[in-house]
C-alpha cells in the first residue's frame, strides 16, 4: 500500500518535532553535565544525542541509499548500543570515559543527520515510503525512549553532587495536594475467563506487544490506586530492609551489597524524610506514589503487607496480564494521567479519575510479577530491528502504564516496559493485587 503525499509531510513534521525535543531536553545542562556516567545503567546525555542520531543513519540513511559522511564511520564504534549485528561497541560502562567526540561534535553530527533523513523522506519513491516510514517511526520511537531515558539519567548524574553543590535541573511546580489522604485500598474485583491481550486499540507499537493471543485468567483483586510514600514508610520504619525472611534471595543480596535502607533519593534529615527530584531536594509528600523503588522492594513490601494486615492477607504484585486486563476493562485513558506533558516531571498525588482505578497510566511505571517473555507466537522487527527487543527477554521483569516522564503519545495500555529486578533509577512504583475471594 503506497502512502499518501500527505503522509509524507505529516512524518516529516514529526520527525522534526522529536528531534527537537531532545535537543531542548539538554539546554538546561552545562558542558560538564553532558559527559557524566554516574552508572553502568546510565548514559551520559552526549551519548544519548550521539546514539538516536546513529540509529538513524544505520537503519536509515544506509539502507535507504542515503549520503555518506566520514563522521558516520568514525563515531560508529562509539555510538553503537547493544546491536551486535552492526558491528564492535565501546562497552556500555565505559562511555562516561570518552572525550571524543565532543559536544559540539555531537551537536553539528546530529544536525547533519537530520539533514540527510529529511532529504531521504523528501525524495524517495513511492514504491519505498512505506519500507522508509516504518522504519522512520521506529527510529522516533526509539528516541522518545531515551527522551525518557534522559530524565531519569540526569536526575541520578545531578544527585551524584554533594548536597551543597546539587543544582535542580530546572524549576518544576509542585502538585496541588491531595484533598484529603487516601484511605485504605480499595480492591475492584474482576472476573476471569479467557480474554485477548496485546495491542487490540488501532495504531503503531513495538513487536513484543504482538501478537493478539487468548489467555486464560482467573478471578483476581486489583488495588484502586498507587501504594503511597506514607505506606512505604510504615514499611521502612518497620525494619523491612533488614528482615530477610521478607526478601527474595537475590533481592535480599543486593540489598545488603548496594546498603538500601529507603527507596533511592530518599533522604532522612534531623529526623524528617526529604526526597530529591528534577526540581531539587523537597520534603517528602506521604500522599505521593512511591517512586524509584525496584522489583525486589516492591515484592517485599507486598509480602510484609500481606503478613501484618489481615485485611491485605495474599497482597501480592499484579501479573501483566491483570494489569492489562484490569486497564481495559476500567476503561482507563491518559486524558488525566500525570505525564510528561505535565511538566511536572514527578509522581502526583491521587486526583479525580473516571476510572474506579487511578493512575494506571502516568505517574509511576508499575511493576508487575510477570518475567519478560514472548506473546505466543511471537515475530521480532525484521533484520537488525530484530535485536530490538527479543533478545533481552530472558531474565527481566515487565512493567506497565507510563511514567510522569513519558510523552503522551508514547504510552498506550498494551505497552510492555521491562527492567532488571534491581533497576532502581527510573520512575518506578507499584500498587498490589490479590486473587479473588
Amino acid at each position: 500500500m503506497q502512502l499518501r503525499e500527505v503522509d509524507r509531510q505529516t512524518l516529516l513534521e514529526q520527525f522534526r518535532s522529536v528531534r527537537l525535543a531532545s535537543v531542548a531536553m539538554c539546554k538546561p545542562l552545562s558542558a560538564e553535565e553532558h559527559r557524566i556516567q554516574p552508572m553502568a545503567d546510565a548514559s551520559p546525555p552526549w551519548w544519548n544525542l550521539g546514539h538516536t542520531s546513529w540509529f538513524f543513519v544505520r537503519n536509515v540513511i544506509e539502507p535507504f541509499g542515503g549520503e555518506r559522511l566520514p563522521e558516520d564511520a568514525d563515531f560508529d564504534f562509539v555510538l553503537n548500543s547493544y546491536y551486535v549485528s552492526l558491528g564492535s561497541r565501546v562497552p556500555r560502562p565505559r562511555r562516561g570515559l570518552i572525550s571524543r567526540p565532543t559536544n559540539d561534535e555531537i551537536y553539528r553530527y546530529r544536525a547533519t543527520v537530520d539533514q540527510r533523513v529529511e532529504h531521504l523522506l523528501e525524495t524517495a519513491s513511492d514504491d519505498r515510503l512505506e519500507e522508509l516510514s516504518f522504519v522512520l517511526t521506529v527510529g522516533m520511537h526509539h528516541e522518545r525512549q531515551h527522551q525518557e531515558l534522559f530524565y531519569t539519567e540526569i536526575k541520578n548524574i545531578l544527585y551524584q553532587n554533594p548536597p551543597p553543590l546539587r543544582r535542580p535541573y530546572r524549576e518544576i511546580a509542585a502538585a496541588s495536594p491531595a484533598a484529603e489522604p487516601p484511605g485504605g485500598w480499595e480492591f475492584i474485583e474482576f472476573e476471569g475467563g479467557l480474554h485477548e491481550f496485546g495491542c487490540l486499540e488501532d495504531g503503531w507499537c513495538w513487536d513484543n506487544e504482538l501478537p493478539v493471543h487468548k489467555y486464560y485468567l482467573p478471578d483476581f483483586a486489583f488495588a484502586d490506586r498507587l501504594v503511597t510514600n506514607g505506606e512505604y514508610l510504615e514499611f521502612v520504619e518497620d525494619g523491612a530492609y533488614r528482615s530477610q525472611l521478607l526478601w527474595l534471595d537475590n533481592g535480599w543480596a543486593r540489598a545488603q551489597e548496594e546498603g538500601w535502607e529507603a527507596p533511592l533519593y530518599w533522604e532522612q534529615r534531623d529526623g524528617r524524610w526529604w526526597i530529591w527530584t528534577l526540581g531539587g531536594l523537597r520534603e517528602l509528600d506521604p500522599n505521593e506514589p512511591v517512586c524509584h523503588v525496584g522489583f525486589y522492594e516492591a515484592d517485599a513490601f507486598a509480602r510484609w503487607k500481606s503478613e501484618t494486615n489481615a485485611r491485605l492477607r495474599g497482597a501480592r504484585l499484579p501479573t501483566e496480564r491483570e494489569w492489562e486486563y484490569a486497564a481495559r476493562t476500567a476503561g482507563v485513558d491518559a486524558v488525566h494521567a500525570n505525564l510528561l506533558d505535565s511538566g511536572r516531571l514527578h509522581p502526583a498525588a491521587p486526583a479525580c479519575s473516571s476510572s474506579p482505578i487511578s493512575a494506571m497510566l502516568g505517574d509511576v511505571w508499575e511493576w508487575t510479577s510477570s518475567y519478560y517473555e514472548p506473546y505466543p507466537g511471537y515475530r521480532p522487527f525484521r533484520g537488525t530491528l530484530a535485536e530490538y527487543n527479543g533478545k533481552f527477554m530472558d531474565n527481566q521483569r515487565v512493567l506497565r502504564g507510563g511514567s510522569c516522564v513519558t510523552e503522551r503519545d508514547h504510552v498506550r495500555i498494551s505497552y510492555r516496559n521491562f527492567w532488571s529486578a534491581a533497576a532502581r533509577f527510573q520512575f518506578t512504583g507499584f500498587r498490589l493485587a490479590r486473587d479473588a475471594g
